[in-house]
């Protein structure tokens, strides 16, 4: 099968791992995988998405504002008239506009349904069942819902004792962590006030990702709190922390939750529609979103057993979700063939 992925903002993050990941197991199974690239997402920095696709799948790189952008993909998925064509986030769902007949088109929806972005789609892909309510019953009926999926990946040898050391944090310390954009909809000040009413004796909170919100919540926490910026390796910070915390306000699946999962992270989290997703493998009740009382009252429980979690991941193993999405193709391909 001939499949495109065309993926147009800048920075590695959940979607576009999910995106990434999709592709290059794609096409480690015999697909022609084609990814269309805004050219920012190949810049020369850590939190690029192009040094995440693997060397067997072509790129098609692209430049300029939004609209442009999506302009100059629609004519590239025009040139490559690949079977399949898979929009990823906003700019490269509306590039698929004008391509009717053309291929099945097709969006995966990371955050919610949008109507301005997948009305026009030939078919859409909910990564959790919340988010199926929102579709129109005609798109819905042509909609699935697949999970997430996470792939284990170790911890570089001594990651929790190096980066401990690195930011100066006692290996007896209980190191209370989240990963991800630092960004409104993540809830980090929410975090950080939970964080000083659990008062965990001998505790610290560190902060790994990079957003627009950086800057002010680095200037409103104390400099105990550890703001580490992007990291390319996620697993070795995960090894480093003794609880997962997410005080998200949105959160549509929560791939971090997985990789805290496989990690054996006891997970603390909110009520955002991932973690309701997902609650019945996580050790500890659900906080109401912001408030930070209830999230400090179950931290101050995960804080007095932080032994490893052996949780059930047979649900979320990447090459069943990989055939689930090849099927959904096939299944869709039929259909509007058929019409």
């Amino acid at each position: 099968m001939k499949i495109a992925h065309i993926i147009l903002t800048h920075s590695f993050a959940g979607s576009e791992r999910h995106a990434i990941e999709l592709a290059n197991m794609q096409a480690d199974t015999g697909h022609d995988v084609t990814v269309v690239l805004h050219k920012r997402g190949t810049e020369n920095r850590d939190n690029a998405i192009i040094q995440h696709i693997a060397d067997n799948i072509s790129v098609k790189v692209i430049d300029g504002s939004r609209l442009f952008a999506s302009r100059r993909a629609r004519q590239v998925i025009r040139e490559i008239e690949p079977d399949v064509a898979h929009a990823h986030l906003s700019a490269a769902c509306k590039a698929l506009k004008g391509l009717s007949g053309k291929c099945l088109r097709i969006a995966t929806l990371h955050i919610h349904y949008k109507p301005q972005q997948h009305r026009h789609l030939d078919a859409l892909i909910a990564i959790a069942p919340w988010q199926l309510e929102a579709i129109p019953s005609a798109l819905k009926k042509n909609s699935a819902q697949i999970d997430n999926w996470s792939q284990a990946v170790p911890a570089s040898k001594d990651a929790r004792e190096q980066l401990r050391a690195q930011y100066g944090i006692a290996n007896d310390e209980i190191v209370f962590g989240t990963l991800g954009r630092v960004v409104d909809s993540k809830g980090h000040e929410t975090l950080i006030e939970a964080f000083h009413l659990a008062d965990v004796p001998n505790s610290r909170l560190v902060i790994v990702g990079d957003g627009k919100n950086w800057k002010a919540i680095r200037e409103k926490a104390e400099s105990s709190i550890v703001m580490p910026g992007f990291s390319n390796k996620p697993h070795d910070w995960l090894a480093c922390f003794d609880v997962f915390v997410s005080a998200a306000k949105s959160e549509p699946f929560g791939l971090v939750f997985l990789e805290a999962m496989h990690a054996q992270l006891p997970i603390v989290s909110s009520a955002s529609h991932g973690a309701q997703y997902l609650k019945s493998y996580f050790p500890y009740p659900l906080s109401d979103i912001g408030n930070a009382e209830q999230l400090a009252e179950i931290m101050q429980q995960a804080a007095k057993n932080t032994s490893p979690v052996d949780y059930d991941m047979e649900s979320f193993h990447p090459d069943a979700k990989c055939n689930e999405v090849i099927q959904f193709y096939q299944q869709q391909l039929q259909r509007i063939r058929q019409q």
